[in-house]
């Protein structure tokens, strides 16, 4: 590992693990509360407790009466799925999305390693580059982090569809999974091309969708001609943005995008919010983990 990339590891680290306890840990808690309820001890019974709870075969051998006491079941299987491909890099403010779905993805990971919880992280493009299954501990929360700054795909392109039905083949037990990505995957009526993947995925594991995005890609600013080039094909092409209509077209196609990307995580009730490059991401990712508490 080179000393800049263990620098900025260690920085994250420490920004991560601190936001974590300080802020996140209760929230995170009160939002993911496990699989289910646990058998726990019997105790003798006491007045007002559940006779439904009365454990009989400890009651008949001790001669008295005794219940199961039960207690939630603590803990999950955290798969963080991270958007890697080309755009990513992008980014006009603070820092780019793939700083911020790094420094994102750190924060849940750690949050979710102080509730004792394993994780994993799945990296994908229009498919899945690598995935790291779930475990707990430090260094393979490291690993992780590593990961998310210096891995390089294979491909640049998006395809979300390919790695939910990883996911839902995969990650046998239900898991929670966090889809970090800007969302960007449209089929050619504009439409998002990850719905029946998503559906799928919806039935067994518990979903939640962070998007993030940079507040250039709302609209076209007024700069003249320029050449753009598209960060997961290549493809360039002059763009005359002096046009007043094409800076009104372009940004109600990404309104639009925007609304039906809200309206199938709407339609699945899967829990979102959207980060900005420019944004503090720890109220959005509080109001993320009230929407479920």
């Amino acid at each position: 590992m080179s000393e800049n990339l263990l620098k900025n590891v260690r920085k994250i680290e420490i920004k991560s693990r601190g936001l974590s306890h300080q802020i996140f840990a209760g929230q995170y808690h009160s939002a993911f509360k496990g699989r289910g309820i646990a058998f726990s001890e019997v105790r003798e019974y006491q007045y007002g407790d559940d006779i439904r709870d009365m454990d009989w075969n400890v009651t008949a051998r001790m001669n008295a009466p005794y219940i199961k006491v039960f207690e939630e079941e603590r803990e999950l299987t955290v798969v963080l799925v991270i958007d890697v491909s080309g755009s990513r890099w992008f980014g006009t403010t603070k820092k780019l999305k793939k700083e911020l779905l790094a420094e994102v993805a750190a924060i849940l990971s750690f949050s979710a390693s102080i509730n004792n919880d394993k994780v994993g992280a799945l990296f994908f493009s229009d498919k899945v580059e690598k995935f790291i299954p779930p475990k707990k501990g430090r260094s393979h929360l490291l690993r992780i982090i590593r990961e998310m700054l210096e891995f390089e795909p294979e491909s640049r392109q998006t395809n979300i569809s390919e790695a939910l039905r990883f996911l839902t083949n995969a990650i046998k037990k239900r898991c929670t999974a966090f889809i970090l990505s800007d969302m960007m995957d449209m089929d050619n009526a504009e439409q998002p091309r990850f719905e029946e993947a998503l559906k799928i995925a919806v039935n067994k594991h518990d979903l939640a969708a962070i998007q993030v995005y940079d507040p250039r890609e709302k609209e076209l600013p007024n700069v003249g001609l320029v050449r753009m080039m598209d960060a997961e094909t290549y493809r360039e092409q002059w763009v005359d943005t002096s046009g007043k209509r094409l800076r009104e077209d372009y940004a109600m196609w990404y309104r639009n995008s925007q609304e039906r990307i809200k309206t199938l995580l709407n339609k699945y009730h899967v829990d979102h919010v959207k980060i900005a490059t420019d944004q503090d991401y720890v109220e959005p990712l509080i109001r993320l983990f009230k929407q479920r508490a």
